[in-house]
């Protein structure tokens, strides 16, 4: 992509979630839904809609005559990204259509409840109540991938986290791509990065931080998982983008996971935004390859 095509990009990205910012959370929801169905509009998956209690939920297969796919007990747990305001399995498919492609594997994402109705602690329920739901379905923790972008990132850590609290068995792993780690906002990347991020403003994060919490402690471990003990957890791959407001959240957690003996990896790509894998360009395919074959 050269110079001037990179410019194009970025004024529709901003377009795009400006346009979202700007309207009331309800648009918000609608506009993601409306964009996830037409970007994961594709003959070459199958989307199998389901209920966990009364949650919506649905796995995506990736279904081709050239490859097949995986046939072992391995999956992917996807949590969505948006905030904890606005997001959706429906919205997610971008994503998760990437992963389902390049793993092979079947990918369940559920719909947990949003902010500002349901504040914490109630997506962290929805997430324990949809594993246990996988459980359920045969499938054994040591084959399961958690993976997530931004809140999604925040809260498989914190489902994580809250496994291995209750001697539960824990994730094969992690997979977090730009995953929000602060609710602090602490690093210098959320004022340094800001005029480069086409995706996230400090207004809009400060909006879901309100939201969310309610009257929990924003440096709380069970919405900060960047102040936790992470002792214990399994191997964490994590993505960002240079340019992305979140980027000290990324490197962060990537330097306590080394303080607490975790093995992780921390892939920065150049110039690259929030998030970045969902969009339509050569580069989140890669991204998305690369971490497909970590996680295989």
């Amino acid at each position: 992509m050269n110079e001037k095509q990179n410019k194009r990009l970025m004024h529709l990205i901003r377009r795009v979630h400006g346009l979202m910012e700007n309207e009331d959370i309800q648009k918000q929801r609608t506009v993601q839904n409306q964009l996830g169905a037409i970007l994961a509009n594709s003959k070459n998956y199958q989307f199998t809609p389901l209920k966990v209690n009364t949650m919506d939920a649905e796995w995506t297969d990736y279904l081709s005559k050239d490859q097949k796919m995986d046939n072992s007990r391995s999956m992917i747990f996807y949590c969505h990204g948006g905030g904890y305001m606005t997001g959706s399995s429906l919205y997610a498919r971008e994503l998760t259509t990437k992963l389902a492609r390049h793993t092979k594997l079947r990918v369940f994402c559920f719909d947990y409840r949003l902010a500002p109705e349901f504040p914490y602690p109630a997506a962290v329920e929805d997430a324990l109540n949809a594993w246990d739901y996988i459980l359920s379905c045969g499938y054994d923790a040591k084959d399961i991938i958690i993976a997530g972008d931004s809140a999604g990132g925040n809260l498989a850590l914190v489902l994580t986290l809250l496994l291995r609290e209750r001697h539960a068995k824990l994730p094969k792993s992690l997979v977090l791509f730009s995953p929000w780690t602060d609710m602090t906002s602490s690093g210098k990347s959320y004022h340094a990065k800001e005029l480069v991020d086409p995706v996230l403003t400090n207004a809009y994060i400060q909006k879901a931080v309100s939201c969310y919490l309610g009257d929990t402690p924003a440096d709380s471990p069970y919405v900060s998982p960047l102040f936790a003990d992470l002792s214990g957890f399994p191997p964490v791959y994590i993505q960002a983008g240079t340019n992305e407001i979140l980027l000290d959240d990324s490197r962060s957690l990537y330097r306590q996971l080394l303080t607490h003996n975790i093995y992780a990896k921390l892939d920065l790509f150049e110039g690259m935004w929030h998030v970045f894998q969902m969009s339509p360009i050569a580069k989140a395919e890669e991204a998305v390859k690369k971490a497909a074959l970590l996680i295989k």
